[in-house]
């Protein structure tokens, strides 16, 4: 089920939004990249300490680009590879056992090509419980990725793929029923 709690459209963001993220920016770069491979809990604390909700477990590691942290919702024992963008511009929230490979793009923000100006549009993304997203895949603003599912390396997700399937392509569509794990 996507919440339906941030689509965005203006022109551009408020002042205390871009002053977050100028001050996030300098955290990300002088406490959080440099961090330590090992170092989970820091990461999670310096999430929590921007607004992110992170749940017990969390695994981010150090190379992950992360646009806005209170616009993440990180369920227990998710993990996100180096390599990996969360543009939050909009919500992303990653369920209980995700795990997002390195390289991978979850892009909230997109733009109204039909008005003048082409405000920004976000749409929240949700992957749900238990599913994987394999390495350099790309994940549109808007998008629900079903519990337990899998995306394929490099698969281009524009629409809500199924629970329990195996999903890969450009653009990403169902190939094949996963088996539930007990």
């Amino acid at each position: 089920m996507k919440p339906n709690i941030d689509t965005h459209r203006g022109p551009s963001f408020p002042l205390s939004n871009r002053l977050g993220r100028l001050v996030w920016n300098l955290v990300w770069h002088l406490l959080f990249r440099p961090s330590p491979r090992p170092l989970h809990g820091w990461r999670r604390g310096l999430l929590r300490a921007f607004g992110a909700k992170t749940g017990r477990g969390v695994h981010i590691y150090p190379g992950v680009r992360i646009w806005a942290p209170w616009n993440l919702i990180l369920d227990d024992e998710c993990g996100v590879a180096d390599g990996a963008i969360l543009y939050s511009q909009g919500s992303i929230r990653l369920g209980r056992r995700v795990v997002v490979s390195q390289g991978s793009h979850l892009c909230t923000g997109t733009h109204d090509f039909e008005k003048p100006g082409f405000p920004l549009l976000t749409k929240p993304i949700v992957v749900e419980a238990e599913a994987w997203i394999a390495a350099e895949c790309f994940i549109h603003p808007g998008v629900t990725i079903g519990e337990g599912a899998v995306i394929g390396a490099r698969s281009v997700v524009t629409k809500d793929m199924p629970p329990w399937t195996v999903c890969a392509g450009h653009p990403c569509a169902p190939i094949r029923p996963r088996k539930r794990t007990p």
